[in-house]
């Protein structure tokens, strides 16, 4: 059984071993090989099912003509077709079904084409032979039919990608670019209802470009639980299709200033309270958030129904045009929001999905037919609110282009999505429930990790024509002028952990990753968005060729950028094309590293495997700080009013880093908004939950007041001259 178990395994993408974090070599155990392939659908209960399993696999890539997927590339047009043997002296047919509405058509002899390989299936001997195209093909998805003179007719679908990436004219006119990061839900201001908005956002846009920023990066925007807004993560989304209506602006709808009710509401004593309580929090309380917006927005939305939906006005006209656009996933996505505002109002009990009474699971079922009729106007809301908060960001993404910014909002797509949200339940399909993924173990999370994020399945992906895939991408990218992929690495492999099993016995699944980045590079080109990949710890070969070939911007840590004897990586030193950060959302800030406040914390917290370790990474802390300093010193950035002692922070220190960071060679450097003005409390502590309030507590100054401060102004202004000096 083994022996059939490994075979089904490799069949289905389940690697044999890898190299762990000390080079060591591990090989995946049969156990977790068999719970993965469980978890996939395949039956391995006996060696007879397994054989079964491997030869529906077989018929599969041998008994049709075509596969699921052809990826078409600049020089290397051409497709595989499968046939037997004795069909080689038929005529082929092809014809290619442009997405323009256009046709080639073509045939040959299947003798006439060039064999790669053979193969015995069914009893019969097949061949798999190339099937040149036109190389004139426009980029896009297409349909390919081909069929022979015994009735053999299939399908594949065309996916033709440019040689790369998009770049914006100014990174390939050779310029240098620099920009602010904002975790957008932790900004304060005068105007925003205790969570940071759309009109925060806007001006936060207003003013980096004041002093030169090309971009404002951003935290995933994905659509969270209106219902249940304590599942607050940005990294474990609902619904990465759509977007978080919390960040609405709710000022700025347009129905806000012609609704005597909602403004009775809002300028109400009880209101008015509840508001300036939310905007002095030092910690988000999102249900206190989402109980007054949606309070108001519920309001808006009844007098947009009332006076324009009713009237069929110009308005009314534009909301069912993005309806009708965004079709069959948006409707899924707000009926699966209504459905959970439903359950969660009868239990709070009922969290998600698959703890919902049966029929409600499955979207194509009757009951969830009939609610969707009964509860039309319900629904309508949650299609609403996708609209408003599209056109808010749409709006944020224009304003920063008539600013002159280059790329403008910079975007985070996480790797992957909430097992009770929407997402999962549109696409049944794909996504696999007994596992997650994770990571290995490595040196500070000896048991590895488990992020609770179900996988999507790859030979189910190539199944459904790589399309759940396009359509995120698409959706990711239509508001941005760069998206950053979470844990790019997933595009050629994913820690998957069975259900049952720790984090040690996972194991590598890999993905089609030629289609995948064919689809990146074909959406990137055709919605002029940049790609920058997360590439951090351990990158298999395949991804950094991958990376290199198809333009996706890598992503560089200065704190973690260094040479062979600790120093750090000199600034001419780093990559072009790449963007270069001090540090990220995931470490400590700038002061909080520089004062060891992070590596208390993990002490408090119980972090540390062992003491040892804890010891080893605080006198590594204190090698870089020097190193730090030394690096600074080398390129006159270290100011006087530093020199007094390795371990006393002061701004200084951070305006250095940054100055330093301005230097690299990368195409792209961003800073964070809480190093600039000094705080110490990181936004997230990896490894915890409820032990520390991870994506919660806000920015210790307003926006208003960060871009009136004397040294943020000095030091945006000295970062923007470095940067547009050339490289030396």
């Amino acid at each position: 059984m083994s022996e059939l178990l490994d075979q089904l395994a490799r069949a289905r993408g389940i690697g044999d071993s890898y190299h762990d974090y000390r080079g060591e070599y591990r090989e995946i155990s049969l156990q977790t090989k068999s719970a993965i392939l469980a978890a996939m659908g395949c039956d391995v209960t006996s060696d007879e099912a397994i054989a079964a399993e491997l030869q529906r696999l077989s018929q599969e890539r041998w008994g049709v003509l075509l596969p699921p997927v052809s990826i078409l590339r600049p020089g290397s047009h051409q497709v595989f077709v499968a046939v037997d043997t004795s069909v080689l002296t038929q005529p082929m047919r092809w014809t290619v079904s442009c997405a323009d509405g256009l046709e080639r058509a073509g045939r040959v002899l299947a003798g006439d084409l060039t064999e790669v390989e053979r193969h015995e299936h069914a009893g019969r001997v097949w061949t798999r032979r190339v099937l040149p195209l036109p190389e004139d093909l426009p980029a896009g998805y297409h349909s390919l039919e081909a069929s022979l003179d015994d009735g053999t007719v299939a399908e594949s679908t065309l996916l033709v990608a440019p040689t790369h990436c998009h770049e914006p004219e100014a990174l390939r006119e050779g310029r240098r670019l620099w920009g602010l990061s904002v975790q957008l839900y932790t900004l304060r201001s005068s105007i925003n209802w205790g969570i940071g908005d759309f009109a925060d956002l806007e001006f936060v846009v207003r003013e980096s470009a004041r002093y030169g920023a090309g971009f404002v990066g951003l935290n995933p925007l994905h659509a969270l639980f209106p219902a249940n807004p304590d599942n607050f993560s940005p990294y474990s989304a609902s619904s990465r299709h759509f977007i978080n209506v919390m960040y609405i602006a709710v000022p700025r709808v347009p129905d806000f200033a012609h609704c005597p009710e909602a403004r009775r509401l809002v300028e109400s004593d009880a209101f008015v309270a509840e508001l300036a309580r939310a905007r002095a929090a030092t910690h988000i309380d999102y249900a206190a958030v989402a109980r007054t917006k949606l309070a108001v927005l519920r309001l808006l939305f009844d007098h947009f129904r009332r006076e324009h939906l009713q009237h069929e006005t110009e308005r009314a006209r534009a909301f069912q045009a993005f309806v009708a656009e965004r079709g069959e996933l948006l409707r899924l996505h707000a009926l699966h929001d209504a459905l959970d505002e439903h359950f969660r109002a009868l239990d709070a009990k009922h969290w998600g999905w698959p703890v919902w009474p049966e029929e409600f699971r499955d979207p194509q079922h009757a009951s969830v037919a009939r609610f969707a009729v009964d509860q039309a106007v319900a629904v309508q809301f949650h299609q609403w609110l996708q609209w408003i908060a599209n056109e808010q960001l749409a709006t944020v993404q224009a304003r920063a282009t008539e600013l002159g910014m280059p790329i403008g909002l910079y975007g985070d797509f996480a790797v992957g999505v909430n097992p009770n949200g929407s997402e999962t339940w549109s696409d049944q399909a794909v996504y696999r429930m007994q596992c997650s993924i994770g990571a290995p173990p490595d040196e500070l999370a000896l048991k590895g990790q488990d992020w609770g994020l179900p996988p999507l399945d790859p030979h189910a992906l190539l199944r459904a024509r790589c399309r759940p895939f396009r359509n995120l991408i698409a959706a990711n990218m239509r508001h941005y002028g760069a998206l950053r992929l979470d844990h790019v690495m997933a595009l050629f492999r994913q820690w998957w952990v069975p259900a049952g099993l720790s984090s040690t016995h996972g194991g590598y699944v890999h993905y089609p990753l030629d289609a995948l980045m064919a689809v990146l590079v074909n959406e990137s080109a055709g919605q002029q968005c940049l790609v920058v990949g997360e590439d951090l710890g351990t990158v298999p070969e395949q991804m950094r060729h991958a990376m290199a070939a198809n333009a996706v911007y890598h992503y560089k840590v200065l704190m973690f950028e260094k040479e062979w004897d600790g120093s750090f990586r000199a600034p001419d030193a780093y990559v072009r094309r790449a963007i270069a950060t001090v540090v990220t959302h995931d470490m400590p800030t700038v002061r909080g590293y520089w004062e060891s406040r992070d590596l208390k914390l993990r002490t408090e917290l119980g972090l540390f495997p062992n003491e040892q370790l804890a010891r080893d990474v605080q006198a590594e802390r204190l090698r870089d700080r020097v190193q730090l300093l030394d690096a600074l010193d080398k390129y006159d950035l270290r100011h006087a009013s530093t020199a007094d002692g390795e371990q006393t922070f002061h701004s200084a220190i951070t305006d250095g880093l940054h100055l330093y960071l301005a230097r690299t060679a990368s195409a792209l450097a961003v800073l964070q908004i809480e190093d600039l003005i000094g705080m110490v409390d990181p936004v997230n502590v990896p490894g915890t939950n409820t032990e520390y309030p991870n994506w919660r507590r806000k920015i210790t100054a307003s926006i208003e007041d960060v871009f009136n401060e004397e040294g943020v102004v000095a030091i945006l202004a000295q970062l923007n001259q470095v940067r547009q000096a050339p490289c030396n």
